[in-house]
């Protein structure tokens, strides 16, 4: 994890990502007044391809690249939760662990 950034804060700015896209901007052909483009993109085990009007190009590279910020700062994360996890179960105490019980009935010693 980067240390410069804790999980709560990782966590903050997944929660600010507000447009997120999956796929990539593909050019479908050249225009008159510049090139068409779709979205491309895999869901439900099959290529997806959208149209994406010249108007909406911006909105949909802004969503994807929220995508992309997503992606990093969940790896980040999750990143942090292993470490974090690693260093407890190293330091936890393992000594004088009781041993399970045995199947074998105990019998008693007698003194003498």
């Amino acid at each position: 994890m980067n240390a410069q950034f804790t999980l709560e804060q990782l966590i903050n700015q997944i929660t600010q990502i507000q447009r997120m896209e999956r796929g990539k901007l593909r050019v479908m052909r050249q225009g008159h007044g510049g090139p068409y483009y779709h979205l491309q993109s895999w869901e439900n085990g099959k290529n997806f391809n959208r149209y994406v009007p010249r108007e909406q190009l911006p909105a949909y590279e802004e969503a994807l690249a929220g995508y992309q910020k997503f992606q990093q700062l969940i790896e980040q994360y999750a990143q942090g939760v292993i470490q974090k996890t690693r260093v407890e179960l190293a330091t936890s105490k393992k000594k004088n662990s009781p041993r399970p019980p045995s199947s074998l009935p105990r019998t008693k010693r007698s003194k003498k």
